[in-house]
């Protein structure tokens, strides 16, 4: 069946996540990814909605997606149904989340003693176990493979492409005056016959992503909900236009 087929609908509710859900279709092989216009922050604690976050976050993150893609990195992402629904395909979550950060910001301040805003001589990656109850504690790799969690070739994957990833982000965020300072990726796996790969899942929006302009320090992301830095929905459409040269 053409992916173009109307029959590419939402199914059974499978997830239900803070910002997101996740549907089944009539393929097993593939979900849908809604995007709601829910924000969050501290795990949970503090909780809004936010006008059209949904639509600007779907966007985006296809848009990104699709770069990365071309770049080599393989992804879940496959295309927009509409405004907030996206077609990808169904992985297995590896429970490790990956960070990249660029310049020192948020926890990484807090647990060093740092200066935010000091920039690092080359990207930092790092791991973290997802489990909401625990607040995502940070792990090494020697402790993901030892739980089970992910294999040394998974982890092997996931660190390249994440490499990958933040050098496309970088050089795109560069151009309009942005510096990317860190971000969130999720990968999973995909059976392609009897072996199995590692492809990028989730999302690339600004609710993971932490970014300052430049000439200002202005934050450009959910850290302006996080730390009440003022109206997230107008910052979004703001970024939004930077990204595509029009208004939502």
């Amino acid at each position: 069946m053409s992916l173009d087929s109307p029959e590419f609908s939402r199914g059974a509710l499978l997830y239900q996540g803070k910002a997101k859900q996740v549907y089944a279709t009539h393929d097993p092989a593939r979900i849908i990814i809604h995007y709601t216009d829910g924000a969050t922050a501290f795990n949970g604690l503090k909780k809004a909605e936010i006008a059209d976050k949904g639509v600007i976050n779907c966007r985006i993150s296809a848009f990104f997606m699709e770069k990365v893609a071309a770049a080599g990195v393989p992804v879940a992402f496959e295309r927009n149904l509409n405004d907030r629904d996206q077609l990808c395909l169904a992985v297995d979550i590896i429970p490790v989340e990956v960070v990249v950060r660029n310049v020192v910001a948020g926890g990484l301040a807090r647990k060093l003693g740092l200066p935010e805003g000091q920039k690092l001589p080359a990207p930092l990656v790092e791991h973290f176990y997802k489990s909401d109850t625990l607040n995502d504690p940070q792990i090494n790799e020697s402790t993901a493979v030892l739980l089970g969690w992910a294999k040394a070739w998974e982890l092997r994957a996931m660190h390249e492409y994440s490499l990958r990833v933040n050098s496309v982000l970088q050089a795109f965020w560069n151009e309009l005056g942005i510096d990317l300072v860190d971000f969130k990726l999720e990968f999973g796996r995909v059976s392609i016959g009897s072996a199995t790969a590692v492809v990028l899942a989730d999302e690339i929006t600004p609710d993971g992503s932490r970014l300052w302009e430049r000439s200002t320090g202005r934050h450009l992301d959910k850290d302006v909900f996080r730390r009440d830095l003022g109206d997230l929905s107008e910052t979004y459409r703001e970024l939004y236009k930077r990204v595509f040269g029009k208004t939502v």
